[in-house]
């Protein structure tokens, strides 16, 4: 009939988001706190301890709805993850981007006058703000960040206008099709590291790149060398401060990311040179659909024994951690400081 309504087809993160977003409560307690990652060992030194359990749960949703790698849900779970864990280290919640909620990326100073204003306004505003589609110059649902020469998307972003970008982390997945994806992959993050790095040298610059462990029975060759640069990315002084691999292993219930071999970041709409996404909406979709669709998740787990120490997402999460609290005034990022400072006794990771 000419008169039916046809039915909006949402995109894959759409579908995505509320699923992450409800892992992600799922970490946080009924007064919304959140767990300490830090920790003294027993030889006395100060540690990072990831929320592992959260990170596998998330990495299942991908596989759970059959997103490729051009939808940038796979790698999306990686960036949720990162940003959950720097609010667990004490970081304000509505200034680590990509938020806990929509709208995904929206300025601190935008958050602040939600809270200043009275309630029916506050309400207000909030919904117009987080209607499908974004408000431009306000709302995103990408971070574009201006290097030395050009604007780079990067994916897990704490910036304020006071202090300009303090963190800025790249993500990237690779979950087949390594000898002929990785070395643009990777390659081309040291040419984005260099950019970033000379307009904000102050930041803390970090790349995070998940990675299927069966390339080491695949492609063993391809491997040796990928962590390899990794771990020299890492190193190099005009380069990242840190980096780190997410090796996954998909349980018997888990059918492979489909990879075609394209990035899923648009380099024309950060450059300017077309327009950006709109904002990808969560689905509204009920509590007991979401359950659901959790008990179904394909098993996920993170590969600790092949995952070289310097390269592990506990050293990274210290290190860009540690990078913002030394490089700001003691008056900033109180409560980060505090949970670094009255870190408990060692306990036993889950």
């Amino acid at each position: 009939m000419s008169g039916e309504t046809k039915p909006v087809k949402r995109s894959a993160k759409a579908r995505a988001w509320p699923l992450f977003d409800r892992i992600v409560a799922d970490g946080v307690d009924a007064q919304g706190g959140y767990t300490n990652p830090w920790y003294q060992s027993d030889d006395g030194r100060l540690r990072y301890r990831p929320d592992y359990a959260t990170l596998e749960r998330l990495l299942g949703v991908p596989l759970h709805l059959g997103a490729a790698t051009t939808t940038g849900v796979p790698a999306l779970a990686l960036d949720v993850w990162i940003a959950y864990e720097l609010r667990r280290a004490g970081f304000a919640p509505d200034a680590v981007w990509p938020r806990a909620r929509h709208p995904r990326i929206m300025p601190s100073t935008i958050s602040a006058l939600l809270d200043a204003l009275p309630k029916a306004q506050s309400d207000e505003l909030l919904r117009r703000l987080s209607k499908e589609g974004n408000v431009r110059g306000v709302t995103s649902s990408s971070a574009n960040i201006l290097g030395k020469n050009y604007s780079k998307q990067v994916d897990v972003i704490m910036a304020d206008w006071v202090t300009g970008p303090e963190l800025l982390i790249s993500t990237k997945r690779m979950d087949s099709s390594y000898g002929k994806n990785a070395p643009n992959r990777v390659e081309e993050s040291y040419g984005d590291a260099k950019n970033l790095r000379l307009r904000h040298p102050l930041a803390a610059l970090g790349f995070a790149f998940g990675l299927r462990n069966d390339v080491f029975d695949k492609e063993p060759d391809t491997a040796e060398w990928l962590l390899d640069l990794l771990e020299k990315l890492g190193r190099a002084d005009d380069a990242y401060h840190a980096t780190c691999v997410i090796l996954m292993e998909y349980g018997p219930d888990a059918t492979p990311v489909p990879d075609d071999g394209q990035d899923d970041e648009n380099r024309s709409a950060a450059a300017g040179l077309t327009p950006g996404p709109a904002d990808d909406e969560p689905v509204d979709i009920g509590a007991v659909e979401v359950d659901t669709a959790l008990r179904l998740l394909p098993t996920v787990r993170i590969d600790h024994a092949r995952t070289p120490a310097s390269l592990s997402p506990a050293r990274f999460l210290a290190t860009m951690v540690n990078h913002v609290l030394d490089t700001t005034p003691v008056t900033m990022h109180r409560t980060a400081r505090g949970r670094r400072r009255d870190a408990q006794s060692p306990q036993s990771p889950e």
